[in-house]
């Protein structure tokens, strides 16, 4: 009899499971229609997800990508200009979604080993008033950064880019899909992470568990806004209290034992940077998201990823030579040493062949 494969997903901390609580709260949900504000569980998420964040309001949306577009259409008109990094999620994953659908156009610069961008740069990048030039209209940050070592960024940084904003009558968002990563990793409340932004997004469904979803956060008057831009992209729901219940359990049960996750991260890159032929950063591991960068003159990273699938252990792919391992529920420690000794037997043999 073959035994099960002890299978180690970590491609994404989207991975996550609903919880038997969450199930259970989604099968009891009472529900309304949400485009009419008459869903009472959707209203209690959105009320609960903005008073943890210190803003007024909060709208649902189905994903992160759906609220960082919606904070841009808001935020801009058609022909303006925003400011973000080279490596943010709203430039390299979003699809180009504020050009195609809201007409912004984008000023990339560059993104700092931290995930931070350079105060030097963001104001060389506002333009000036010129007929010739887009107007600049809005910063967009990314914390935790995602591309960026998982890195969280903290509020004196969030401040000095606050104070720059004012000073050039610029809006802040922040995509803050891990924005509760960052509050644990910084030891500090997540309303102080986002106080300095004008809108901010959490995802519920990154680390989280719940199925679906993200919040969007704000003032009264740009979430009224929010909720017209939401209908004009096709999210309003119906009785989306369903899943508004997962989030409320998220919100509640599923924060504090994300600092399970960040020792996960580190006890996994810590394994693998004994690894001849790979590379990884534990002093750089303050979330939940390990990089291992693969020897240019050894196996390539796909090579890697196809091999370690074989063995049950499911990284990601981020570049030619990079592959990413995010920890996230229910995984545990024990998880993490057995994926350390798959890549370890893996290497192993990939180095043999090399010699033979």
């Amino acid at each position: 009899m073959r035994t099960a494969m002890h299978i180690v997903d970590l491609r994404s901390d989207t991975l996550t499971k609903p919880t038997p609580e969450m199930r259970k709260a989604m099968a009891e949900a009472v529900v309304g229609d949400d485009v009419f504000g008459e869903d009472p569980t959707m209203n209690r998420l959105e009320e609960m997800a903005a008073k943890k964040l210190g803003k007024a309001a909060g709208l649902f949306v189905p994903s992160g990508t759906m609220a960082n577009l919606i904070a841009v259409l808001v935020h801009c008109g058609r022909g303006d200009e925003m400011i973000l990094g080279d490596q943010s999620h709203t430039f390299f994953y979003e699809q180009g979604g504020a050009s195609a659908v809201a007409g912004v156009h984008p000023h990339i610069i560059r993104n700092q080993e931290d995930g931070t961008l350079d105060l030097g740069e963001i104001e060389a990048a506002i333009r000036p008033e010129n007929i010739h030039f887009p107007r600049t209209r809005l910063i967009v940050l990314e914390n935790t950064h995602n591309r960026c070592h998982g890195t969280a960024l903290d509020t004196n940084y969030l401040k000095k880019v606050r104070a720059l904003a004012d000073r050039y009558g610029l809006a802040l968002h922040v995509d803050g899909a891990r924005l509760f990563n960052a509050a644990t990793a910084l030891g500090i409340g997540a309303e102080q992470i986002a106080a300095p932004a004008d809108s901010v997004s959490i995802c519920l469904s990154k680390g989280l568990s719940a199925p679906v979803g993200s919040v969007l956060c704000g003032e009264t008057e740009f979430i009224q806004k929010a909720r017209r831009a939401r209908k004009l992209l096709g999210g309003g729901m119906r009785q989306a209290g369903i899943l508004a219940a997962a989030g409320i359990v998220a919100l509640e049960e599923m924060v504090d034992r994300l600092k399970e996750d960040h020792a996960n991260a580190f006890v996994l890159a810590e394994g693998l940077a004994a690894i001849e032929g790979i590379r990884t950063y534990p002093d750089r591991v303050t979330t939940n998201m390990v990089y291992i960068d693969v020897d240019p003159d050894g196996i390539t990273a796909i090579d890697l990823l196809d091999r370690l699938e074989e063995q049950g252990v499911l990284v990601l792919p981020t570049g030619p030579k990079r592959l990413r391992a995010v920890t996230h529920y229910p995984l545990t420690k024990e998880d993490m040493h057995h994926a350390v000794e798959i890549v370890q037997s893996v290497m192993k043999k990939a180095r043999d062949k090399t010699l033979s």
